[in-house]
């Protein structure tokens, strides 16, 4: 009777313990957002080292400190990578095993950037091309499961669908935004100016006679926030001054009101110790054009630098004209600027 009990006893000694080890060794789910979930059971490995947690606990897998790792990172021999080398178990790197891990059919996956349609990257159209070989984008380099969104100018130089979207693998990502932003159509552009209206830029227009891939991304980043450019930038080639330089396009230098339209240049004041002077834009185009002075003599920008009577006597400034022949002269008649 009392060998029972003590046997009894041990039972319900070992009992936690087992239901303890049936809990910890559920079957583990690593979740991925466009593919099935990738199941570790615990059931099938435990058995291969002798129910041994320590093999993998926590040299390979910490569970106080769970980690994720990157197809890349288990090639070298991280995580999974540890036994899956090809010598004790399949290699994580034979992409004819994935789909020993990777159950189920890739999905399609769906990009939203701000300013154009969604694009919809077809795992089933590119798997058939590449005859099944997921190893032809993730490999490390092309998909390696830790770079964050790609500009369109990142994958002209090669980066993630750029890799083969080159133009001699497959179409280039330069230009052809319509075969993956599906019922594309590029909004209207306005440019805010201090001190001058907007300056609207259609696609429409401009994409009746050039295509995506004459602007995006050499001359024109798709992103928001890019650099703003001067008038004085893009008379030098820069930003619209790339095609509007009076040979492929009207130049940007003067010709303002046909981009920054109902616009009227005001009065602009001078305080001097010689009073106020008023230049008239409106007295001065009657008899000029915007192209006459800007960029060349007077830059299209606050701060510019001023001259002094001394300088305008040089031929500076207002006395690129005021010379005494194609203007009264600064020398004299003071008053006439100068509101004493």
């Amino acid at each position: 009777m009392k060998f029972r009990i003590t046997l009894l006893a041990v039972v319900i000694g070992v009992l936690p313990a087992i239901a303890s080890f049936a809990k910890e060794t559920k079957d583990i789910l690593f979740k991925f957002k466009n593919a099935d979930p990738v199941v570790f059971s615990h059931d099938v490995h435990l058995p291969k080292y002798n129910n041994n947690c320590r093999i993998c606990h926590n040299t390979i897998f910490d569970i106080k400190q769970p980690k994720h790792y990157t197809m890349a990172e288990m090639e070298k021999t991280r995580s999974c990578g540890a036994c899956h080398t090809g010598v004790k178990a399949f290699s994580v790197a034979d992409e004819k095993g994935c789909v020993r891990c990777h159950a189920g059919k890739p999905r399609s996956i769906t990009y939203r950037p701000k300013g154009a349609t969604e694009a919809i990257f077809s795992h089933a159209v590119h798997i058939a091309k590449t005859g099944g070989k997921c190893k032809s984008c993730h490999n490390g380099k092309v998909i390696t499961g830790r770079e964050k969104n790609v500009t369109m100018a990142a994958m002209e130089k090669g980066k993630t669908c750029g890799a083969c979207h080159d133009g001699k693998k497959a179409f280039t990502v330069a230009g052809n935004c319509g075969n993956c932003h599906k019922g594309m159509k590029p909004r209207e552009i306005e440019f805010k100016a201090k001190g001058v209206a907007n300056a609207s830029f259609s696609h429409k227009f401009h994409l009746g006679a050039y295509n995506c891939k004459d602007c995006h991304t050499k001359v024109f980043p798709y992103k928001a926030g890019m650099k703003q450019f001067t008038m004085t930038d893009m008379e030098n080639g820069k930003s619209c001054g790339t095609c509007h330089n009076d040979k492929d396009a009207f130049t940007a230098a003067g010709n303002c009101d046909r981009c920054h339209k109902g616009f009227k240049p005001g009065v602009i004041s001078f305080k001097t110790d010689g009073g106020e002077v008023k230049f008239s834009h409106e007295f001065h185009l009657g008899m000029y054009k915007c192209a006459d002075c800007h960029t060349k003599r007077f830059a299209y920008k606050a701060g510019a630098k001023h001259f002094g009577m001394a300088g305008m006597d040089a031929g500076n400034s207002c006395g690129g004209c005021h010379n005494g022949k194609d203007a009264f002269t600064v020398k004299e008649n003071c008053e006439k600027c100068h509101k004493m």
